[in-house]
């Protein structure tokens, strides 16, 4: 095979396991496709070549014994900076950590491992994943391969524009505010912001913070239910990781559409959206509906989840990163937030959240889904720090642009962002797919049903 580096994660599967290439094979060709795109997008920026081809010879030596590693036997995987890796440079995005080599491996890289994926390298991401543009002072900006010119979205920019480029079939993404979805968006890729404690991670300082959760990013739904088998499932060193395994999503993805009940928000309650964002959400909207879907225009108000989360994601960058020092100002100004917090703050942030809880789990009572931008806006300029205008209404600060996703963080519900469409411009858009909490697979059946249906997700970059 003499250009791989497109086909899905699931179709390589195939060919790997039926021995018409090779884990060699695969590796190899990625590599070259690194160093053919890489130095104009900024994607991976730790690259591990002769570990990646040392774990592809394993993997062929053991099929070759007929054993099969696991799920991801034998495919290439690049994870993200934020995720330690034992041995391989880990900055975190950060000049205060920019020769930092961890000892031990996050949960999430020994679970890949475990799976029989092969680690490429790491993904680019701004400092401790802080924002949706990904740029820091170690490797700088990671640009968006649709458009050099324009960002690739953040904090996992630097996986979606290695997936976007074939430059990886699967790398794993973050998600606080939008960490996972908006770079998906921007990308034209598929990202999965799961259930928190579907996939379980450990933290030392925050064990019942369950804004951010990992997560898994790809260019089709089918390879994220593929590599959600690999690295869902109970651990306890999470105590809100869920008990159900990762051979859940080993199930079909197959969704008869008809009479399933779609909530359809514009503008999840009065939120600025750009033009071309809003015109193609509602074309998504209309292509449900004409698959036999019952899809409901709501006049849904989730303005609550501001409060909550800002609240609750300042009182956490003052726990985790208040004792540094030299941090970038993104990170300083989240941690004087963060010390500014008061108990009373963080009440009010309790109730707000559990009153929207269960005012949506009354909404999924008769809803089966939700669908709504995931980003307010198509891809900005790299060179610009963050939106700072949208729809003719100024942004207060670097945050306020992400609220399409950042409120939905708040609902501890699985979200996808799946390619919806392309701007005037040849921009891409994604659509945002929300289920109840827990109902992960489902969002994956919805989000595959719509993928067939457009086949947005299979138009590349001019690279």
């Amino acid at each position: 095979m003499t250009d791989p580096h497109y086909l899905t994660a699931t179709e390589m599967s195939r060919l790997l396991l039926s021995k018409q290439v090779s884990a060699v094979e695969l590796a190899e060709a990625h590599l070259r496709r690194i160093e053919e795109v890489n130095g104009r997008v900024n994607a991976i920026v730790t690259l591990t070549p002769e570990r990646a081809l040392d774990q592809a010879r394993r993997a062929d030596e053991a099929l070759a014994r007929g054993e099969v590693l696991g799920p991801l036997h034998g495919l290439p995987v690049a994870h993200k900076d934020l995720v330690d890796t034992a041995g391989v440079r880990t900055t975190y995005g950060s000049r205060l950590f920019a020769d930092h080599v961890p000892t031990e491996d996050d949960l999430l890289v020994r679970r890949v491992r475990a799976a029989g994926g092969v680690m490429i390298g790491k993904t680019n991401t701004p400092e401790f994943g802080t924002g949706s543009h990904t740029v820091n002072e170690v490797f700088g900006i990671t640009r968006n391969p649709y458009d050099l010119a324009r960002s690739a979205g953040g904090s996992s920019g630097g996986a979606t524009a290695a997936l976007a480029s074939g430059m990886v079939p699967l790398a794993d993404g973050s998600d606080m505010g939008g960490s996972l979805r908006n770079p998906a968006s921007f990308c034209n890729v598929a990202g999965l912001r799961p259930t928190p404690g579907r996939v379980p991670s450990l933290s030392r300082q925050a064990a019942w913070f369950t804004l951010g959760v990992p997560g898994p990013m790809a260019r089709t739904v089918a390879d994220l239910a593929l590599f959600m088998r690999a690295i869902s499932g109970f651990d306890p060193c999470s105590p809100y990781a869920v008990r159900e395994g990762g051979e859940v999503f080993g199930a079909s993805l197959e969704m008869d559409v008809t009479r399933v009940r779609i909530a359809y928000s514009p503008d999840l309650g009065g939120l600025p959206v750009d033009p071309e964002t809003a015109r193609l959400t509602a074309e998504a909207a209309g292509t449900l509906s004409e698959m036999g879907a019952r899809v409901k225009l709501v006049d849904l108000d989730l303005s609550d989840a501001e409060d909550c989360f800002r609240v609750q994601r300042a009182w956490f960058y003052a726990l985790n990163y208040g004792d540094l020092s030299g941090v970038g100002p993104n990170v300083a100004w989240n941690v004087e937030r963060g010390r500014e917090v008061t108990g009373a703050d963080l009440a009010r942030a309790e109730r707000l959240r559990t009153a929207l809880y269960h005012r949506m789990n009354a909404f999924f009572d008769e809803h089966d889904f939700l669908i709504a931008p995931v980003s307010q806006v198509p891809p900005f300029p790299a060179d610009d720090p963050y939106v700072t205008e949208i729809a003719g209404q100024p942004m207060p600060d670097y945050l306020a642009w992400m609220r399409s996703c950042y409120w939905i963080s708040v609902l501890s519900a699985p979200a996808m962002s799946v390619p919806c469409g392309f701007t005037s411009d040849g921009l891409p858009v994604g659509l945002q797919i929300v289920g109840r909490p827990w109902a992960d697979l489902d969002v994956l059946r919805l989000g595959l049903t719509f993928e067939r249906a457009t086949r947005r997700g299979e138009r590349r970059p001019p690279l």
